[in-house]
């Protein structure tokens, strides 16, 4: 613990508030809140901890604290500074999941779609569904059953759905505004838990027409009946009241949280959402930031009533959210969130071995590479390899491994400019100084060690760079391969010397990974070039001949010396002008005949 930490843990009130953990950049790393700052913050730098605070511990150089005047404030400010500076050890509590409604428009002539985007623009929303194929089952069912249009714009004249009974054609008919909303309210109805009446209306239609011979008509009206059947009654999980409710749930053991969440809508349990992650405060604080965070940030509708654990704080649940929040203490409710505990608890034992597993391969192979090494965690690693074939087409390419784990949105791609000629040394030199000049420039993150794929001569190049060109002391390591092309020796220091890895250990697994997604990546890179090359080489030096005209000469003729041993007559017939198609067979008859003297 430094001194900075020391001083102010000494001063910290004994109010709520939040308080954020910065690193050694200043880069706040963890957000959290507290009902009573000073026991909580303190608690970080004192006692044992597991394996998972310790290293958020260990990266804690620094801190700042902001007080409120409730919990309920604390909660609030909490989920506004997590979404403001995205904290990576906070980021695993994210759910990008959106789950798919149905919606009836608010358009003249309305239309029923599947969508997972929710807006105040006066549409009619039921759901959450559990997927979107029990969404576009249900929608299926009441095209079959009500008409309304289907096309996103209207056509000029009526479609099949019109001669299937399935649309009114109001881009042909008339259709007035009472009986658009009449099927509006039918749709309403049925998606409100009406499909008994309206199965029982067809029941009673179905056995019309079978008395008046009509079997044809009474066979569509029972499988219309069967198909109700089949997508609306496939849930035996139901209350009584028909109220929307979200039923949660959570257990936790050894630093991890599994939060379930059940949806009940219309009184039928509908689906489940799961969260697992890891926690560093109180397990109840975190319980309620992960259900404050759901709604706020995650975009979950809210339900008429929530209902939570025993021991779980409804007042600052009800002081955030726009709902009633609600502790059973008997009879269905009661047991439907002991359910979610229970199953919270199963999905937590499930689990356990496959984070584990997981945790091995990434971050404790990363710390464990930083000790063999001697230096502090390499949380960022970024990784650079070269491609090239006889200097032709010459490209390098980086990726950027966080924890462990590749983080594709930073990969990078990097066209040679200043290299001729198949110079390992050269181009290593030239993209580490471009990667490393603009991240000084933006103030991007500097990585915590720099791999690049080769020996002691890349390793070289890229050093020269860094030290005397760009003033940076970053850890830097060298990757060579045996000569199968895997990944035989790490070399680092000064001079570079072989780190004796051993080679079943997940740190080797780990720099083994890295070194060949660097190495498909650039690769990738070098063939999607090499590709365009081919086909750009002759025709887009042509003048007049574009991205179109390229692409039509090619679907017409196939290759570039069909196109060579074409007529003039058979250019002009695709539409190219006369001089233009002049120019194409003179250009590459020329080319031909250069080839042929060479």
């Amino acid at each position: 613990m430094n001194s900075t930490i020391k001083e102010k843990l000494a001063v910290l009130p004994d109010q709520p508030g939040c308080y954020l953990m910065k690193d050694k950049n200043g880069t706040i790393i963890y957000v959290g809140k507290s009902k009573v700052l000073k026991n909580r913050v303190r608690s970080y730098f004192t006692g044992a901890h597991d394996g998972k605070t310790q290293r958020l511990v260990r990266e804690i150089v620094d801190f700042e604290y902001i007080v409120t005047t409730s919990e309920i404030e604390a909660l609030i400010l909490e989920m506004n500074l997590i979404k403001k500076y995205d904290p990576k050890y906070n980021v695993l509590l994210k759910d990008d999941k959106t789950y798919p409604y149905l919606k009836i428009t608010a358009e003249r002539h309305p239309r029923l779609i599947v969508t997972r985007n929710v807006k105040k623009d006066n549409g009619k929303y039921f759901g959450p569904y559990p997927n979107v194929i029990a969404a576009r089952e249900t929608k299926k069912l009441l095209d079959r059953l009500y008409p309304l249009r289907k096309c996103n714009t209207m056509p000029d004249r009526v479609c099949l759905y019109y001669h299937m009974h399935q649309c009114l054609g109001p881009c042909e008919y008339p259709v007035s505004k009472e009986t658009n909303q009449e099927i509006v309210q039918n749709i309403t109805s049925f998606l409100s838990g009406g499909h008994a009446d309206i199965k029982k209306d067809l029941k009673k239609r179905m056995y019309e027409a079978s008395e008046s011979l009509d079997f044809e008509r009474a066979k569509e009206l029972r499988d219309q009946i069967d198909h109700i059947e089949s997508v609306m009654e496939q849930q035996k999980m139901t209350m009584n009241d028909q109220v929307d409710r979200d039923i949660f749930g959570y257990s936790y053991d050894k630093g991890w949280m599994c939060v379930q969440v059940f949806f009940v809508r219309r009184g039928k349990l509908i689906e489940r959402d799961v969260a697992l992650f890891p926690f560093f405060d109180d397990p109840e604080e975190t319980f309620l930031s992960y259900i404050g965070r759901f709604y706020l940030h995650q975009n979950h509708p809210y339900p008429k009533q929530v209902l939570v654990p025993v021991a779980t704080s409804t007042e600052v649940l009800e002081g955030v959210l726009e709902t009633k929040v609600h502790i059973p203490m008997r009879g269905r409710k009661k047991e439907l969130v002991e359910l979610a505990m229970k199953n919270a608890s199963i999905a937590l034992e499930e689990k356990f071995a496959l984070i584990e597993r997981d945790e091995e391969r990434t971050i404790k192979a990363v710390e464990a590479l930083g000790e063999h090494m001697n230096i502090e965690t390499p949380h960022r690693i970024e990784a650079f390899d070269n491609s090239n074939i006889q200097g032709a087409d010459p490209v390098s390419a980086m990726v950027v491994f966080i924890d462990g784990k590749p983080n594709k949105k930073e990969y990078r791609k990097y066209k040679v400019r200043d290299v001729s000629g198949p110079d390992d040394y050269d181009t290593m030199r030239e993209v580490i100084r471009r990667r490393y000049k603009r991240v000084l420039k933006e103030e991007l993150p500097l990585p915590d060690l720099i791999v690049v794929d080769g020996g002691k001569g890349q390793m070289s190049a890229a050093m020269d760079v860094l030290e005397n060109e760009l003033g940076l002391d970053i850890p830097l390591c060298g990757l060579a391969k045996d000569d199968k092309h895997k990944t035989s020796e790490l070399l680092y220091g000064e001079p570079p010397v072989i780190m004796n890895l051993d080679r079943n250990s997940q740190e080797f697994y780990l720099v083994q990974r890295i070194q060949d997604e660097v190495h498909r990546f650039a690769i990738s890179f070098h063939r999607q070039l090499r590709g365009k090359g081919a086909i750009q080489s002759e025709l887009d030096k042509i003048p007049g001949v574009g991205q179109k005209r390229r692409r039509l000469l090619l679907r017409h003729f196939k290759s570039v010396p069909e196109i060579k041993s074409a007529g003039l007559q058979d250019l002009t017939k695709l539409g190219i002008p006369e001089p233009v198609a002049n120019t194409i067979l003179i250009h590459l008859n020329q080319e031909e005949a250069e080839s042929a003297e060479e």
